[in-house]
C-alpha cells in the first residue's frame, strides 16, 4: 500500500486498502508499480508518518525488498560489526527500523542519509497486536479526517464571510452614488423651478409696464384732442370747465387730514394685490414689513415702491417718512418691487 500510493502517508495508505480490499496481496512485492508523490504531498512531513508506516507493515506482516542508498550505507558500516544484524537504525535520529523498505521511507522523509545495521530486534506482533495496531491507525485516521474536515468547513466559512463583506460594500457603494445621483437631480430641478419663476415674474412686470405706457399715450392724446393739457395722473374726465365751477357741497377733506390711509399693493413677483389699512402718522417701512411678511420673495431692507399716478419712486431714504408727508393718504396704489 505504501509502495503503490507513493509513499504519501498513513491516510494514502489507508485508502488504496479499502479501495483494494477484496484484491489478493501481490507475492511479488518488488513487481508493484511504485507513484511518485507530488511535491505537496511530502511537504511537511515529520516523524508521526514514519510510526504511522512502521506500524502499518508491522501490522500487516509486509516487507518491500527494495535497493536504495540505505543498503549500501547499512551495508558498509556493517561489516564491522561483529554480531548478525537484526534491523537498521538512523545513525542521525537513532531510530530503528525492521528493514530497508521502512528505512527507505524514514529518508525520504527526514532526508537522513546515514544508516548502519543493528543486532536490536524488533520482536514481530501478534495477531493481537496486529488486529490492535490496525484499528489505532484507522482511529487515527479517521481523527485525520475530521481535523480536515473542521479545518475545511472553518475556512469555507471565511471565505464566505470575505464574499459577503465585499459584496456588502459594494452594495452600499451602489446606494451611496444613487443617492447623490438623487439629490443632483433634485437640485438641478429647484433651480429650474426658481429660474421659471424668475422668468414669469420679469414677463408680467413688463406686461404691467406696456399697460401703463399704453394708458397714459391713450390719456395724453385723448387730452390734446379736447384742447387741454394733459397732466400725468390726472383723470381724463375732468374739463377746465368743470375745474373752474366754484363747488357748492360742503368743503372736502383733505388727504393729510385723514387718520388711517387704505393701500393696494401690487407684487411684482406675481400673486394676488396687498390690501391694508394703515395710520396716516405710520412710516413707509411699516409697508415695507407687511409686505415682507405676506410674501417671503421680498425682504424689509430691499424692498422698494413706485406709485403710477402720479409716476413717483420712492426709495429707502424715504422708509422712516411718514403715508401723510408722502401723500399716499387717503388711499393709494402702489407696486412693490
Amino acid at each position: 500500500a505504501l509502495k503503490s500510493t507513493g509513499n504519501r502517508g498513513l491516510q494514502a495508505a489507508l485508502d488504496f486498502l479499502v479501495e483494494n480490499e477484496d484484491k489478493p496481496v501481490p507475492s511479488d512485492l518488488g513487481a508493484v508499480q511504485e507513484q511518485k508523490p507530488p511535491a505537496s504531498a511530502t511537504a511537511g512531513a515529520n516523524d508521526e508518518d514514519d510510526d504511522d508506516a512502521a506500524a502499518l507493515q508491522a501490522a500487516l506482516g509486509m516487507s518491500m525488498n527494495t535497493t536504495s542508498a540505505v543498503e549500501g550505507s547499512a551495508g558498509g558500516e556493517g561489516g564491522s560489526s561483529g554480531g548478525v544484524a537484526q534491523s537498521i537504525k538512523c545513525s542521525i535520529c537513532g531510530k530503528i527500523f525492521r528493514d530497508t523498505a521502512l528505512a527507505n521511507f524514514h529518508a525520504e522523509k527526514s532526508g537522513h542519509d546515514q544508516f548502519e545495521e543493528s543486532t536490536e530486534e524488533i520482536k514481530p506482533l501478534t495477531e493481537e497486536e496486529k488486529k490492535q495496531r490496525l484499528a489505532e491507525l484507522r482511529q487515527r485516521a479517521v481523527e485525520k479526517k475530521a481535523v480536515k474536515a473542521v479545518q475545511e468547513a472553518e475556512e469555507a466559512k471565511a471565505n464566505e464571510k470575505i464574499r459577503r463583506k465585499a459584496g456588502q460594500d459594494r452594495s452600499e457603494a451602489i446606494e451611496k452614488m444613487k443617492v447623490k445621483e438623487l439629490e443632483k437631480e433634485a437640485a438641478r430641478k429647484r433651480q429650474e423651478k426658481l429660474d421659471d419663476a424668475k422668468a414669469k415674474a420679469a414677463i408680467k412686470a413688463q406686461i404691467e409696464a406696456d399697460k401703463r405706457e399704453r394708458a397714459e399715450k391713450a390719456a395724453r392724446e385723448k387730452a390734446l384732442r379736447e384742447g387741454r393739457e394733459y397732466v400725468p395722473g390726472q383723470s381724463s374726465t375732468a374739463t377746465p370747465a368743470a375745474s373752474s365751477q366754484p363747488s357748492t357741497s360742503a368743503p372736502a377733506i383733505k388727504g393729510s387730514e385723514y387718520k388711517d390711509t387704505r393701500l393696494q399693493i401690487r407684487l411684482s413677483a406675481g400673486g394676488a394685490p396687498l390690501i391694508t389699512t394703515l395710520p396716516s402718522d405710520s412710516p413707509l417701512r411699516a409697508v415695507a414689513e407687511f409686505v415682507a411678511g405676506q410674501s417671503l420673495a421680498y425682504n424689509v431692507d430691499t424692498v422698494s415702491f413706485t406709485m403710477q399716478f402720479p409716476r413717483k419712486t420712492f426709495t429707502q431714504a424715504d422708509m422712516n417718512k411718514s403715508l401723510k408727508d408722502l401723500g399716499l393718504t387717503p388711499s393709494a396704489v402702489l407696486i412693490a418691487s
